[in-house]
Parts: structure tokens; sequence; C-alpha cells
């Protein structure tokens, strides 16, 4: 067995373990969790139950639903719980094969992104929920009794959740484009009209039918943005020497090195006993 076959089996082991690791901490916390699994989905509820008239509450169209919509819930909550561990396994995955510099950056941007992945879903469950749920049942047709079902509620909320998730995002993408050399920070600018017009587009696809929620994505998308323009603004400003960084030769340059390598042959030849 040759020693690239020997490097590819060990990266496949080392992933292997990698993954159990992570999943054994998100079982350990769902079993941890699961005394409590129709508290935590009662939480959930909550901005629909509180907007909801007096007496009105949440159905289960299906036979199994009460069951298992508590135990999804309680399980994307152990997930939660255990992102960092789950980040931590796959950053020790691929740390080993990065340069020191892409180290150096690829630290901050995880922690970065776990903070503002919770900070979008926190965003959206304290502010969007409320203003969107409230938005619904007012326009419920009079005698029409509003009691949604508890399946299609968590893949509402879901929904919900991943967008205002993705769009906290944006800062972390932008720095990374400008990082990567595939965008300038001028062209960002630039481009900051169809950026502000594709955040409204975003916002009417994955939020109700309201002009308040679609306001609630897409501002604090595009707030973000300038956000991640101002931040790759400091980093390019800024940009430390690190070692193992490689910074392209002028023409000029490589063909005085290319005179010096030739040159320093010849010497050696010339001095070469013979």
């Amino acid at each position: 067995m040759s020693d690239t076959e020997d490097t590819f089996i060990s990266h496949l082991i080392e992933m292997r373990d990698r993954l159990l690791r992570a999943v054994i901490a998100v079982v350990i916390i769902f079993i941890c969790l699961f005394p409590w699994a129709q508290d935590i989905y009662a939480l959930l509820a909550k901005p629909l139950l509180a907007a909801l008239p007096k007496g009105g509450q949440m159905i289960a169209t299906e036979v199994t639903t009460p069951f298992f919509v508590p135990i999804k819930v309680t399980m994307m909550t152990a997930f939660l719980l255990a992102m960092p561990w789950v980040f931590y396994q796959a950053w020790a995955f691929i740390a080993p094969g990065l340069y020191l510099h892409e180290k150096r950056l690829g630290i901050p941007l995880v922690i970065v992104s776990i903070i503002l992945f919770l900070l979008g879903m926190a965003f959206a469950y304290f502010l969007v929920f409320p203003m969107v749920f409230g938005f619904i049942v007012g326009v419920a047709p009079e005698g029409v009794a509003v009691m949604t079902d508890i399946g299609k509620y968590l893949d509402f909320v879901i929904t919900l959740f991943l967008a205002f998730g993705i769009t906290f995002e944006v800062p972390v993408a932008v720095v990374l484009l400008v990082k990567m050399g595939m965008v300038s920070v001028a062209k960002l600018r630039e481009i900051r009209p169809y950026v502000i017009v594709g955040a409204f587009v975003v916002g009417a696809i994955f939020t109700p039918p309201d002009v308040i929620s679609q306001f609630m994505l897409a501002v604090p998308m595009w707030i973000l943005y300038e956000l991640g323009i101002a931040v790759s603004a400091m980093i390019t400003k800024h940009k430390p020497e690190t070692e193992g960084d490689y910074t392209p030769m002028h023409e000029s340059d490589m063909d005085a090195e290319l005179d010096r390598i030739e040159t320093s042959q010849a010497e050696s030849e010339t001095h070469e006993p013979k």
C-alpha cells in the first residue's frame, strides 16, 4: 500500500472519529433534555400562543404528531447546545492542512459565525415572531378561529430560524470573499444598490406576506452587509505581514531574480574541478 493510500485512509479514520464524537455529544445532551421535551416545545410555541385570542390553542392533525414534534424540537435544541463542540471537531479535522495565517483568520470566523447564527435565531424569536403572529391573527376574518397544527408551526419557525440565522452570517461571508481575493471592498460598495434590492427580495420569499416582517429581514441584512464592508476595509487597510503569505513578484523583480540565478549557476560551473 502506497503512502498516499495510507494518508487517505488515516484521514477517513480521523473524520469518522471526529464525526462520532460530535454525534455522541448531541445524543448525550438530547438524552439529558428528553424529560423536558414538552416544556421545550411549549417555550417554542409561546410567541404564537401569546398572540392567539383568549382560549386559543394549537392542534395536532396526525396521530403521532404530539409525540414526534416535541422530540424534534428537543433534538434541535441539543444540536444548538452542542454546536461549539461540533464546530471544534470540524476545526480540529481541517486545521492541520491550513497555513498559519489561515488558522489565525479561521478561529475568529468560526466563533463569530456561531454567535451571529444564534443572534439571528434570537432576533427572530423575540422580535419577529410576536409581530408576525400578531399580524396573522389580526387579519383573520371574523368568525375564523386560528388554530395552527403543531407540525406546520414547527416547519414555519424552522424556516424563519434558518432565514434569520443565515442572514446574520452576511458579515462573515463578505470578509471571506475579500480575504480570498474574489471581490474588492470598492466592488462591494459599488454593488450596494443591488444587494439592498436582493435583501428585500429574500425578505419577501422567506417571510409571511406582510411588509413589517419583510423589513425585519431585509434591513438587518443590509446593515450586516455594511458591517462586513467596514470590517473588510479595516483588514485590507492594516494587513499584517505574516509568515507564509505569498506576495506576487513584479516582472522586473522576476527578471532580476532569474539573472541572479543564472549568474550563480555560471559561477558554480566555472569553479567546478575538471
